[in-house]
């Protein structure tokens, strides 16, 4: 047996999107039934963004300047578990939103800590990182799917009653990760560099100054939203072109399978083709997506197919950006750097996708029929903007560890 982490740290991803897998895609389905408005659930919602950016100023920060890794996962995750569990009891607003809330400031700053954890200990993390990150995607699948077919079968009060269990299932994960937390490698904070302030996130925040990374925080806002639209948009798009409710969720799965491909060629594509060429393919998988959407909207075959390009719109753009980011930023504000850009991920562009997409489904329905090739043509050209800006102003030096003072960014 080696004694290679990678097989831990799989695990970890495993567990952590397996907790948010349990109970994201239910929960939408669950707030209605229990009498909650669309105001209300949408504040449920918000819970990630809200959680996305308090998390810079605080969780990421302690991290970087306070706590080891592994601790601050056990500590978050026995926190975020119990306010899970609190959720299969609650159906008044104020708690459930309150019991969201807390859950979502524990969790949200564990995905940047685990990527954190993850790089610190790689050794080579362009190869190695997608295949830890597969975890995530599997755990993800292995919530979704059983708890999709279980529920899928239930109608009334059966459904509500079987519904409240995802939050038993996700406390539970996030049960076993706080355990498991302390058997992950030991990831101690850095000491703050000789004249260098205590606080990390603004440190992270002052690296953005130089000009590769401010484009990459740009072209990172506007492929979130997409990213987000797509959700947004994709399962009253797939019901209204004449998709049976009951194949909708398998349907969008096929992406996250395709996604788990991806991940496990990722270090090959990081290697023959860098960065740039690596996230601009990821950015051009969301136009070439939507523009079958808008396209051919009623050809269901070519519509299935096309979900496979999930795996790379996620895994060469985002997941390299998580590698990115670990390589261009100094070591002792890594966590911190990870927060800022899941901010855009989790937060601003989440948001921003659900204000401008909406309104805009809204602006192009007619009589309860919606022109798709409008509005869909939207995303597709905010993609393609975004794949030129990234190819016209992106040029990271080839050393982007050293040009930033990242001195140790090959790990």
């Amino acid at each position: 047996m080696n004694n290679s982490p990678r097989p831990k740290l799989f695990v970890m991803m495993f567990l952590e999107f397996f907790i948010w897998g349990a109970w994201l895609p239910p929960i939408f389905g669950y707030m209605p039934a229990i009498g909650f408005s669309g105001t209300q659930q949408a504040l449920v919602g918000s819970a990630f963004a809200i959680a996305s950016l308090v998390g810079i100023f605080f969780s990421n920060q302690f991290v970087d300047r306070n706590f080891a890794a592994e601790r601050f996962l056990a500590f978050s995750h026995l926190v975020g578990g119990l306010a899970m569990l609190g959720l299969f009891f609650i159906k008044s607003f104020p708690l459930f939103f309150a019991l969201m809330l807390v859950h979502s400031l524990f969790y949200v700053p564990t995905i940047s800590v685990t990527n954190s954890l993850a790089f610190a200990n790689l050794k080579d993390a362009q190869k190695e990182f997608g295949i830890v990150r597969m975890g995530g995607t599997i755990g993800w699948i292995a919530a979704q799917w059983p708890l999709y077919f279980v529920l899928g079968s239930m109608q009334g009060d059966e459904a509500i009653r079987a519904t409240r269990w995802v939050f038993i299932i996700s406390a539970v994960a996030s049960f076993v990760l706080a355990g498991f937390s302390l058997a992950l490698p030991h990831t101690p904070p850095k000491p703050v560099q000789k004249g260098e302030g205590s606080l990390a996130w603004l440190k992270a925040a002052k690296v953005l100054r130089y000009p590769f990374l401010l484009v990459l925080f740009v072209v990172t806002f506007i492929d979130a939203t997409i990213h987000n639209g797509y959700f947004v948009l994709i399962f009253n798009f797939l019901a209204n072109i004449g998709i049976q409710p009951k194949w909708i969720t398998p349907i969008t799965s096929i992406g996250q399978i395709a996604e788990i491909l991806t991940m496990g060629v990722l270090g090959m594509a990081l290697t023959r083709l860098g960065w740039k060429t690596t996230m601009i393919f990821g950015i051009l998988g969301h136009a070439a997506r939507f523009a079958v959407f808008a396209f051919f909207p009623q050809n269901h075959t070519f519509i299935v197919l096309i979900q496979v390009l999930h795996g790379i719109c996620y895994a060469f753009f985002f997941a390299t950006l998580y590698i990115f980011v670990d390589a261009a930023f100094p070591k002792d504000v890594r966590t911190s750097a990870q927060g800022l850009f899941n901010l855009l991920i989790l937060g601003a562009g989440d948001l921003a996708a659900k204000w401008i997409f909406i309104p805009l489904q809204a602006k192009y329905t007619v009589d309860g029929v919606v022109d798709y090739k409008s509005l869909f043509l939207v995303p597709t050209a905010l993609a393609i903007v975004a794949a030129i800006i990234l190819a016209v102003a992106f040029y990271p030096p080839r050393d982007v560890g050293a040009h930033t003072g990242a001195s140790d960014a090959s790990h």
